[in-house]
């Protein structure tokens, strides 16, 4: 009986590790989007800050247009002043030449504040262009290494799953059957150790006659809470056979 014992042990631990790989191996998908949303991220943040410089160069040029078509009218003014027949028409020629030497003044002054905001976005979309030059080279290590880990992982996982119909083969097929619907139904765990009268899966004590039964261990039993195949886990040999299992993964 302890022989079927240990290789439900065996087979539960490679359950196990097999499990384990797995998880890992459905994270790598997962943090390579992550690094490509980072990515993704920085690129809409550059193409934003792009376009916002498009737009102030935009708004520069139509001041700048603004600017001329006011030197323009201005030219136009002081050519009146030559032409004119009396001091009202002189002093409202005057007048319009003054109004539109004070709007190409605040003009001029909107034409700067433009320019520095653009010489500020180029020098931030330059360093941001390094920024994301960098990142994405990171992201393709970074990437590169995860592939390498998922290759990794499916070698694992054909091994084990190897060790499994391996140790499959051994067993009964009645109890491989109650072996894997008590897997099936239990979160992956259809063994568990006893402990101090302890089931270590579902912390449900054991009957004092049952766990007798358990350490005498001629015959498998179930955990009256759980259902789970027990096991007396201070037995020496069991321990070291799932101790053997545990340092494998």
């Amino acid at each position: 009986m302890r022989e079927k014992m240990k290789l439900l042990i065996a087979l539960q631990n490679c359950d196990n590790r097999i499990r384990d790989a797995e998880k890992k191996k459905d994270q790598c998908p997962i943090k390579m989007a992550s690094l490509d949303e980072e990515v993704n991220k920085a690129e809409l943040a550059l193409g934003q800050a792009k376009e916002k410089l498009e737009a102030i160069k935009k708004e520069r040029r139509q001041v700048e247009r603004d600017i001329d078509d006011l030197e323009v009218k201005k030219k136009k003014s002081q050519a009146k002043l030559s032409t004119v027949s009396s001091n009202k028409e002189y002093r409202a020629a005057l007048k319009e030449i003054e109004e539109l030497d004070r709007a190409k003044g605040l003009l001029e002054d909107k034409a700067l504040e433009l320019m520095d905001q653009v010489e500020q976005f180029e020098q931030e979309i330059k360093l941001s262009t390094k920024e994301l030059e960098a990142l994405k080279k990171k992201t393709d290590e970074e990437k590169r290494t995860i592939k390498g880990e998922m290759g990794e992982l499916d070698a694992l996982l054909s091994t084990l799953i190897q060790e499994r119909d391996e140790i499959c083969r051994q067993i009964d097929r009645d109890l491989l059957s109650r072996y894997d619907m008590l897997r099936e139904r239990r979160g992956g765990v259809a063994v568990s150790p006893v402990i101090s009268g302890v089931c270590q899966t579902c912390h449900m004590g054991i009957p004092p006659q049952k766990f007798n039964e358990l350490i005498r261990g001629d015959v498998l039993m179930s955990c009256p809470n759980c259902q789970r195949i027990i096991y007396w886990g201070e037995d020496e040999k069991l321990k070291a056979a799932n101790e053997s299992g545990e340092k494998e993964s």
